[in-house]
């Protein structure tokens, strides 16, 4: 089922876990590979994605983010 534009979850796939549609790729790994240094195009060969791929998955991220909730206790 496609949660977001080019996202899709699959309990069959990776344990239900938001990957890209059309592979077993998740969104976690494409933003920890990111995050971790690995440029757009580094990413894009070692995992025969393309780069509205990638821009789909920090969409996923950015909206995910958006409706996080923090609660400061002091």
């Amino acid at each position: 089922m496609e949660i977001a534009p080019g996202i899709s979850v699959n309990e069959k796939i990776r344990f239900g876990k938001p990957v890209i549609n059309g592979t077993r790729i998740p969104v976690e790994l494409i933003i920890g590979k990111l995050a971790g240094g690995m440029t757009y195009e580094e990413v894009i060969s070692e995992y025969e994605i393309t780069k509205e791929d990638i821009f789909a998955v920090l969409s996923y991220a950015a909206k995910i983010l958006q409706n996080e909730d923090i609660k400061v206790i002091a």
